[in-house]
């Protein structure tokens, strides 16, 4: 049997994510999920049998950060790329921010894997966001669903209730019901969630409706022990250091001495985001009501990349500014290090290997922790560690034996720990050995790289034994669009229905003929449930394409995907309610049946009378309303957002599948196409058309057939060989 050759594609939409010199600590977003899935990618394309790993990430152009992130294509080795895609406007944003944009992200993804011909064997989706737009694509084209959270809503809803935030502030300000919903979707949908630790697991993931449906595998995160080797290695030789090494180690020691009155003593090391979260505060306290402590050791705390705490956000501003506060009140002038930058390439290992040297040791006092890559690192570089009884902690140390685990919410728990580590000798070394031996045993690349890939083996398999949830390649709509050029929409009632359907299976047979150069579509004012009965009764197979309820939704393939992209570009400005309440009053307008009405479609009967569309059209604008009005058979109104029509809806399938407007062939009878058949597609106008289109006659690109219904249709094809065009190569 033939070894699998996988095409990944990882997804980590928010942050800034760049191959080297990574900007870890920029800010909440740019922590150590960041480095952990370039780490990941790079990994995994050391295997003989990854062809190509993809890391899709947003594209920023923002004068405030470099231009690295403006790159399209970042190539790191010849087999992993990162690929940024722009969703969401130019500048950088934080990542509830970006939520509303994932549509777009999904839209533009899905044209640049069409302009490279290259569907992946795998998505994976990192975060909820990168989970949200991974889901849509193993939807679209038919892929394996991998999902990792590394850190969920409904865990940080009660985190931040519990350090005191309002509930309706942590909504308005994290979108956190529009997380945890999207959340419990993806884990719906996923083919394997992938997480670090067994508590992520049982107490995270737990919390969750959909906690039962995927299949979960717990793999540690890696490490590069290249990078994060032994202090005593600095004892040994300098002659193999490199010198970006040996600078960055000078660099970190100067910025260090330039705090301490007595630089040879022990550092207690702390390297975090400026996050309530991350209790940076309770370490100090610890540290400042211990005068022991102060006595043996220095504090130095490495709280994010800053300039002026002014221009941050209030939440890391809050953190930093009672940082200083609790410096002064213990007055640790000349005792506590805290630095505005560091460079994490290269002196974040440096500063680990700097404390360990000096018999320090490393604190996370976080209040919950997930995993905790800062320990790994410190632990690889023989320093020991202080770190919280809770998440992804517990494993380690139980794995290592290379700390000691607290209540990170007693301060003197804190004290002691660090005191029972400093003052025992044989402890340290013990803890030092442990930890380097150790990480190289359960925490490195190869090893976590290894355990992806065979989990990745077993969605495979699973796939040819039809226990994929999302996963259907036959069935998936994207694979077949991805692969087309041309594309035939017409409207359903009266054009490719209707006189008998004497002509409707030529039309068909022809469709089959050549469906694998042309696409059909049918647009229509029914409602999808209406449009897939009337379908069936008349034997006609859904088509590649349905744009239903006057082009208010859109449908891809026989399982009828929804077209969320569309939903969310037609939804800007709409106000359903509004609209209702507005043309209440007008006794000419009738409400249709509740079957008629959508999300995003109001449908009135209109009894016929001067100036009554005039009258509709001066109340919504006066009430600053945005819609689109369209009126047919001199009887139907119906009212959608201003972005839909069945012409729009044509369009955006142009965009979104990148497929010429001018290779549309478009078909309708009534008022209600005029829009689709204008423009660059090639409109045909069938025999048996309704008046409203008479205006449309000698205008260029728009045919009148003789024939009526699908006779039409077919003399269209003929009239501007359709079928001679689609099957050139």
């Amino acid at each position: 049997m033939t070894p699998q050759i996988y095409h990944i594609q990882m997804f980590s939409v928010h942050g800034l994510l760049r191959a080297e010199n990574m900007q870890l600590g920029h800010d909440a977003d740019t922590g150590g999920q960041i480095k952990y899935v370039v780490e990941l990618c790079n990994a995994l394309s050391q295997f003989e049998n990854v062809k190509q790993v993809e890391l899709f990430t947003r594209l920023i152009h923002d004068k405030a950060i470099s231009e690295d992130y403006a790159r399209p294509v970042e190539r790191v080795n010849d087999k992993f790329s990162i690929v940024r895609i722009q969703c969401g406007g130019k500048k950088y944003i934080r990542k509830e921010m970006i939520w509303p944009h994932l549509d777009e992200y999904v839209d533009k993804t899905i044209k640049y894997i069409k302009r490279q011909n290259a569907i992946s064997d795998i998505v994976h989706g990192h975060y909820p966001d990168g989970g949200y737009v991974a889901m849509q694509l193993a939807e679209i084209f038919g892929t394996p669903f991998v999902y990792t959270g590394h850190s969920l809503g409904r865990s940080k809803l009660a985190q931040l209730i519990n350090e005191g935030m309002k509930e309706k502030d942590i909504r308005k300000k994290y979108k956190i019901d529009y997380r945890i919903q999207m959340e419990e979707e993806v884990l719906k949908k996923a083919d394997l969630v992938i997480t670090s630790t067994h508590q992520e697991l049982t107490e995270q993931y737990g919390q969750y409706h959909n906690k039962d449906i995927p299949n979960y595998h717990v793999i540690p995160p890696g490490l590069d022990i290249e990078k994060f080797y032994p202090f005593y290695h600095d004892m040994l030789s300098e002659t193999a250091k490199e010198e970006i090494e040996l600078y960055a180690q000078a660099s970190i020691l100067e910025e260090l001495n330039r705090f301490f009155m007595h630089p040879d003593r022990p550092v207690i090391l702390s390297l975090c985001r400026p996050d309530k979260r991350k209790n940076i505060a309770g370490l100090i306290k610890a540290y400042g009501e211990d005068l022991e402590l102060q006595s043996m050791a220095n504090l130095a705390v490495f709280a994010g990349i800053r300039k002026d705490i002014n221009h941050m956000e209030d939440n890391e501003r809050d953190v930093l500014t009672e940082i200083l506060l609790l410096m002064d009140k213990y007055d640790l002038y000349g005792k506590i290090a805290i630095p505005k930058k560091h460079d994490f390439e290269h002196e974040v290992p440096e500063l680990y290997r700097i404390a360990a040297e000096k018999k320090g040791v490393f604190v996370n006092s976080a209040l919950t922790e997930p995993f905790g890559l800062t320990l790994i690192e410190a632990a690889s570089c023989g320093l020991p560690m202080v770190a919280p009884d809770d998440g992804g902690p517990r494993d380690i140390v139980k794995n290592c034996q290379c700390g000691i685990l607290v209540n990170t919410t007693d301060t003197k728990a804190i004290a002691a720990a660090v005191k029972q580590i400093i003052t025992d000798s044989e402890k340290w070394k013990r803890y030092s050995k442990n930890g380097i031996m150790n990480i190289r045993k359960h925490y490195t690349w190869d090893s976590h790289a290894t355990s992806y890939m065979n989990q990745i083996s077993r969605i495979f398999t699973d796939q040819s034994e039809e226990k994929m949830k999302v996963a259907v390649p036959s069935d998936a709509i994207g694979r077949r669009l991805a692969g087309l050029n041309y594309f035939i929409i017409a409207n359903i009632d009266n054009t490719l229905v209707g006189d008998g359907n004497k002509h409707l299976p030529a039309l068909l047979t022809l469709l089959q003929e050549n469906r694998e150069y042309i696409g059909f579509g049918l647009a229509t004012g029914r409602t999808l449930e209406s449009a897939s009965t009337f379908l069936d009764k008349h034997h006609i197979p859904l088509p590649d394409v349905l744009i239903t309820s006057v082009g208010a939704e859109i449908y891809y393939g026989k399982n009828l995907q929804d077209g969320r992209g569309w939903e969310t570009h037609i939804s800007a400005k709409w106000n359903r309610e509004k609209i209702v309440g507005l043309l209440e009053g007008f006794r000419f307008l009738k409400y249709q049946k509740a079957e008629a009405q959508r999300q995003f479609k109001i449908s009135y009967e209109l009894e016929p009378g001067k100036d009554r569309l005039a009258m509709i059209n001066e109340r919504l604008l006066k009430n600053q309303c945005r819609y689109n009005l369209i009126y047919t058979q001199e009887r139907y109104l119906d009212i959608l957002p201003f972005r839909a029509s069945k012409g729009r809806a044509i369009r955006y399938l142009s965009y979104k599948w990148e497929i010429p407007l001018g290779n549309f062939l478009v078909c309708g009878d009534s008022g209600n196409d005029e829009e689709m058949l204008r423009g660059e597609p090639r409109g045909v106008v069938v025999g048996n058309y309704s008046p409203e289109l008479k205006k449309l006659k000698g205008i260029r690109g728009i045919y009148f057939a003789k024939q009526k219904y699908s006779g039409g249709i077919l003399e269209g094809i003929k009239r501007y060989q359709f079928i001679e065009k689609a099957t050139q190569r």
